[in-house]
């Protein structure tokens, strides 16, 4: 709930309130010349001296809460039904053995192929609040991570777990993982469908080749995007040596001609990521693309306050003509 007034600027009443107060300080009280008044002032305790302002201060306390009621406070809630169609989005990650490579870097440290993808992808999942996603992960083989959900949590828990190997290590079926994702968004109802595929290696695994699953991708409506990772040449890795773990660099061989081909079979585009920062701006560039439209209508429950004030303000100003009329009475 929230607390508001419905017009706030007759609140600037106070401002003449406040002044009502000065003059009547400043202005001495109603009284009768009389010789030595003042000896009789010393028969006045100081507490006593105070009573002859309670009128003032009742009326005052009354037309402040006069002026509250008048600007209508109240407590609102604001309800939001949120109506959209959203975008259907499945992220395919290759966790084949390539991705340990140490080429890319986060916070100026080194790390893997893999890790780096981890920190964009959970970065893009945040963003896409509106639309459903979906993992696949592939490498020797392909699978579904996650179908499609708007459980962001559960997306963000499963790409951190992400490992090397979970599919596979030593081979990468690109096909097969174009298949999957668009099995997974062939029956579906949405805005848009969009299979975000990434990978830094070659076709050489899986029963259907990446044009193929391409073809039947974009007879099904299903926009496709390629992301080639990896920088130009060969990439360093940790490896186990006779004389213990070193870092050796080993040639990967990023297909870029095939995903290409794949992208524009499928409609979409091809990218390439040569280090953290141009993933991250791939991400980011896809997102803006692709970008869901939203229509919000919002409800507006009131719950008005005013009468809290109104009562309370016509007590005390029937209070001072009280204190006026039956205890200080003045002589005419």
């Amino acid at each position: 709930m929230n607390f508001g007034f419905a017009y706030p600027l007759v609140l600037g009443l106070f401002l003449a309130l406040g002044l009502l107060v000065f003059q009547s300080l400043r202005r001495p009280p109603a009284g009768l010349t009389y010789s030595l008044a003042g000896s009789l002032a010393l028969l006045v305790s100081r507490p006593q001296r105070w009573v002859g302002y309670l009128p003032l201060a009742l009326r005052v306390a009354g037309l402040g809460l006069l002026i509250l009621a008048a600007a209508r406070p109240q407590l609102f809630q604001v309800l939001r039904d949120v109506r959209t169609p959203g975008v259907d989005i499945v992220l395919a990650l290759d966790t084949s053995g390539s991705m340990e490579a140490l080429d890319f870097e986060l916070d100026g440290a080194p790390v893997t192929r893999l890790k780096a993808v981890q920190a964009v992808v959970s970065d893009f999942i945040r963003r896409r609040e509106q639309d459903r996603l979906g993992l696949v992960v592939f490498g020797a083989e392909a699978f579904t991570q996650a179908p499609l959900t708007l459980d962001k949590g559960l997306l963000l828990n499963l790409v951190e777990r992400l490992r090397i190997g979970a599919a596979g290590k030593d081979a990468t079926a690109i096909g097969s993982a174009i298949g999957v994702g668009a099995k997974r968004l062939k029956d579906l109802e949405a805005k848009s469908r969009l299979l975000i595929l990434l990978t830094d290696g070659r076709n050489n695994a899986g029963s259907i080749s990446p044009e193929q699953a391409a073809e039947a991708a974009g007879v099904l409506g299903i926009k496709l995007y390629t992301i080639g990772v990896g920088g130009r040449g060969p990439a360093p890795f940790v490896q186990d040596t006779p004389f213990g773990r070193r870092m050796v660099r080993v040639a990967v061989d990023l297909d870029e001609d095939t995903l290409k081909r794949v992208a524009e079979l499928g409609g979409g585009r091809y990218f390439r990521a040569a280090d953290s920062r141009e993933l991250a701006e791939i991400y980011s560039l896809i997102d803006r693309m692709e970008k869901t439209e939203v229509n919000v209508r919002e409800f507006l429950h009131f719950k008005e306050l005013y009468a809290f004030c109104l009562w309370p303000a016509l007590l005390l100003l029937l209070g001072e003509i009280a204190v006026r009329c039956l205890w200080l009475r003045t002589v005419p």
